[in-house]
């Protein structure tokens, strides 16, 4: 069954994210994860969202989705996307 991970962002500082995208994208290789969409909020049509700006990426499984999570080269990733932004990640089952 396909598993989703979500992102919501709201970036501090914007050459950090850079660094961060960069590296999420090479991590992602290995475990087959494509991200399917990449966007800015318009707007917010009912209840509260502080974060700016999305991302969702697809993996197989969500054993896949959790082995990309807990793998090194994320794991080393993410001093710098707390660094350079204020993030909420939450994974779905299709």
């Amino acid at each position: 069954m396909p598993a989703y991970l979500i992102g919501h962002i709201t970036v501090k500082d914007p050459v950090q994210w850079g660094v961060y995208v960069k590296g999420v994208r090479e991590s992602l290789l290995p475990f087959n994860g494509r991200t399917l969409f990449r966007g800015k909020r318009a707007s917010v049509l009912a209840g509260e969202h502080p974060y700016d700006l999305a991302v969702v990426i697809e993996f197989s499984d969500q054993e896949s989705l959790q082995s990309w999570y807990d793998s090194e080269e994320y794991q080393k990733l993410i001093p710098i996307r707390d660094r350079a932004a204020d993030v909420a990640i939450i994974s779905y089952d299709a």
